[in-house]
């Protein structure tokens, strides 16, 4: 991939803009296509404040322009990264019209948060050069993108996603098989499930549950994984407890029945004021303000 890679991103909202800036401030030309004429009018705008407020060149913002049309956008990309509505038929339709209109070796990538990729691609002409490329919020701030396989994909295909993400200052990782979530979400999910549960079973609050993830094991993730954790410990005493511990562990194969109660009585969490938790706008501005400026010094220090 060179330099000046012109790469194409189909959604402009708060992923879609958060990825063009990553590739633009690496000095790539950026086309961002979306359907409201309001996400393309602020879209530089939107891309100079985060910029600004990270300390950074504000004129890398000038390398990415908008697009209303689907075609206009990609119709000579060598990388096209879809970040629209998380829905398999909206994504699937998205990915015909680019088709129809991007060259036939340019790379096509979904920034789906679970949906498998091979259902999204499904369909296509060219599947060999189609993958998912899911990307964290605040993209230009957390620095992993897995990069995640289908059947077809070709290994040119992954080289080819890898070395650009790797330019651009990203951390990406190769998912062999397409399932739903690929890993981060598969593992934070498991890790939700149980502390929903834990709340739902009057183990403990949900206050409680933050605080016990926070101030014990959670200090330890950015530095030491799971498996590596097993390893330090030793895997004789990981099966040893996972003997009293997994049985115990809630299997329930679907959403908890206590999600459903809240969003009934309209709990649906800080958009709402209340979810497991009362949120005042002061208190949902505080802890966003928290973990941003948290992301911000771990970036500084190349963490």
């Amino acid at each position: 991939m060179t330099k000046a890679a012109r790469i194409a991103i189909i959604g402009g909202g708060l992923m879609g803009h958060g990825i063009a800036q990553v590739f633009a401030r690496a000095g790539h030309d950026v086309r961002v296509q979306d359907p409201c004429a309001e996400v393309l009018a602020t879209l530089r705008d939107r891309i100079r404040r985060n910029l600004a407020d990270l300390g950074q060149d504000t004129a890398a913002a000038d390398l990415v322009s908008g697009h209303a049309g689907v075609a206009d956008a990609v119709a000579d990309a060598d990388v096209i990264i879809e970040a629209g509505p998380e829905n398999l038929a909206i994504k699937q339709r998205i990915f015909a019209d680019i088709e129809a209109s991007a060259p036939v070796d340019a790379i096509l990538a979904s920034n789906t948060s679970v949906i498998p990729i091979t259902r999204i691609m499904d369909g296509l002409k060219h599947g060999g050069r189609a993958l998912g490329t899911h990307w964290w919020n605040p993209p230009y701030l957390v620095p992993l993108v897995e990069v995640i396989k289908t059947p077809s994909t070709t290994a040119a295909a992954v080289a080819a996603m890898t070395a650009l993400l790797e330019t651009v200052g990203k951390t990406p990782v190769t998912v062999e098989k397409d399932v739903p979530g690929f890993v981060g979400n598969r593992l934070q999910h498991a890790l939700w499930r149980e502390a929903i549960s834990l709340v739902e079973h009057g183990v403990c609050d949900a206050k409680t549950v933050d605080t016990v993830v926070k101030a014990s094991f959670g200090r330890r993730l950015a530095v030491l994984g799971p498996l590596e954790n097993a390893d330090l410990v030793g895997l004789d005493l990981t099966r040893a407890i996972h003997q009293t511990v997994l049985p115990d562990l809630d299997r329930t194969p679907g959403p908890l029945p206590i999600l459903g109660r809240l969003i009934a009585e309209g709990k649906l969490g800080m958009k709402s004021g209340e979810g497991f938790r009362r949120w005042t706008p002061a208190e949902q501005a505080a802890l966003r303000k928290r973990v941003l400026d948290y992301l911000k010094a771990l970036d500084e220090l190349g963490v």
